[in-house]
């Protein structure tokens, strides 16, 4: 199979917390876009201060990230499988706010990054609950 036929590829049924990565996925890839084309957006939609060195290339690093965080959540999403939605939960409510918490207390945009030290915490503590409803469907462990 090809590379784009690969990454077409998705099972006929999507669990509630695939669909949910799915979504993330596109939010963050839409985010990030936005930070990649328009780092300016740090000032007019969170009311940043303005730049005095070469922040904007940073913001722009930023918005990559996020952009390449969504291109995973939405293609991990697609495959159907629990793992993805279980590593996300883990570095969304442990590793992010242990960063972006102290940056944004010693100033560093912060309303920027203690934004996302919410919104991030949260969607994965959903995504959390949503994998918890699930019965798996296989497993790749034989039990006992």
């Amino acid at each position: 199979m090809s590379l784009f036929g690969t990454l077409c590829d998705t099972p006929l049924v999507l669990s509630n917390s695939s669909k949910f990565t799915i979504v993330n996925g596109v939010l963050y890839m839409a985010a990030g876009s936005l930070l990649m084309v328009w780092p300016a957006a740090v000032q007019a939609l969170f009311f940043e201060s303005e730049f005095t060195g070469r922040e904007s290339s940073l913001v722009r690093i930023l918005g990559m990230t996020l952009a390449v965080i969504g291109w995973f959540y939405f293609f991990g999403g697609r495959s159907g499988a629990r793992q993805i939605v279980a590593a996300s939960v883990i570095d969304r409510i442990v590793l992010v706010p242990l960063v972006l918490v102290p940056l944004a207390w010693s100033g560093i945009f912060p309303r920027l990054l203690v934004t996302f030290a919410i919104l991030d915490p949260a969607l994965g503590v959903i995504a959390w609950y949503l994998i918890a409803k699930e019965q798996p469907t296989n497993t790749s462990t034989p039990p006992g």
